[in-house]
């Protein structure tokens, strides 16, 4: 992948076109249009997380023990 995984789905381009409704409507109309898509969208996704024996590998690799924590952030935390 190119884009290193932070592909993101193209947002769709809210228009009205040939409409009765005023100027003000019109923009009513689509806000509330934009406001569903953002309410209704997919919740997203967590990052995978480090294994508990690639973790335990790095810690070892790095001389440190594993209850002192790892320097590059929370064990078990998800990769981002």
């Amino acid at each position: 992948m190119t884009a290193n995984g932070k592909q993101h789905p193209l947002r769709p381009k809210i228009e009205i076109k040939q409409s009765a409704a005023s100027p003000e409507e019109a923009a009513a109309i689509a806000a509330a249009i934009e406001q569903f898509i953002r309410e209704t969208a997919p919740a997203p996704a967590t990052g995978p997380t480090l294994s508990p024996w690639l973790e335990t590998g790095l810690l070892e690799g790095t001389g440190r023990e594993p209850s002192a924590g790892a320097p590059w952030g929370k064990l078990g935390a998800p990769l981002l």
